[in-house]
């Protein structure tokens, strides 16, 4: 049996000739490299478009979900990839923490693009949309957007003002990620790339697009105490 048709899908999110933007599930890595999975994003996305290359704009971690850009050709990608160096191409992310972080800030803090690496300036700014009075501790779910794509950035800028991610294995807190898990049924990391906007690289016309919030975050959401009308407005 065909292993990239027996459990993972990809819904497109938009499409043109030059440009696809898919919805990747939690668990689905985007690409081979630091594994050897029989699955990637990749190979999903190389099926919807009949054969051939395509190239991934950017990553997102294992466990997060979302909006994933993809380029249909080569030029078009390098000229992708000036963009997102030079910030422009903005990803929102949806991102439950533990604690109370203020209502907004700025984190400027570098991070290296890969491991080893040398550090480069990175910054996201983050905005809270409601807290949670969760057992054993409040949580607060909360809008992370960024213009640079550094390696975990917006988990390890959260980490950094000491509100890590919930179910974050690396920069959170084990016995806390346990327990929601138990007591709320959180089984993954609970970051979702909720939408992204760019410019066309060809036409210049402008894009946003949005992944609506999947099950296996929205229902533990729920239980947590979140409102439906938080959840609606963080997808808008």
């Amino acid at each position: 049996m065909d292993p990239v048709s027996t459990r993972w899908s990809a819904p497109v999110l938009h499409r043109d000739d030059a440009v696809l933007v898919v919805d990747k599930p939690s668990g689905l890595l985007v690409h081979r490299g630091w594994a050897d999975d029989p699955v990637t994003l990749v190979d999903l996305v190389r099926r919807l478009v009949g054969g051939g290359k395509v190239h991934p704009a950017h990553r997102l971690d294992r466990g997060c979900s979302g909006a994933v850009l993809f380029v249909l050709d080569a030029g078009t990608a390098r000229r992708v990839a000036g963009m997102l160096e030079r910030g422009e191409i903005t990803k929102r992310y949806l991102a439950l923490v533990r604690g109370e972080p203020p209502a907004r800030g700025t984190i400027d803090h570098p991070i290296a693009r890969k491991p080893g690496g040398p550090a480069v300036p990175a910054r996201t700014d983050f905005r809270l949309l409601h807290r949670a009075r969760t057992e054993p501790r409040h949580v607060s779910l909360v809008e992370a957007t960024t213009l640079s794509g550094r390696l975990h950035q917006v988990r390890r800028h959260l980490k950094h003002i000491d509100h890590p991610l919930i179910g974050d294995a690396n920069y959170g807190k084990g016995p806390l990620n346990r327990a929601l898990r138990e007591r709320y049924g959180l089984e993954r990391l609970a970051l979702h790339a909720a939408a992204i906007e760019l410019r066309h690289p060809r036409t210049d016309a402008r894009i946003e697009v949005r992944a609506p919030l999947p099950d296996d975050l929205r229902a533990p959401l729920a239980r947590m105490g979140f409102p439906d009308p938080v959840l609606e407005a963080a997808q808008r």
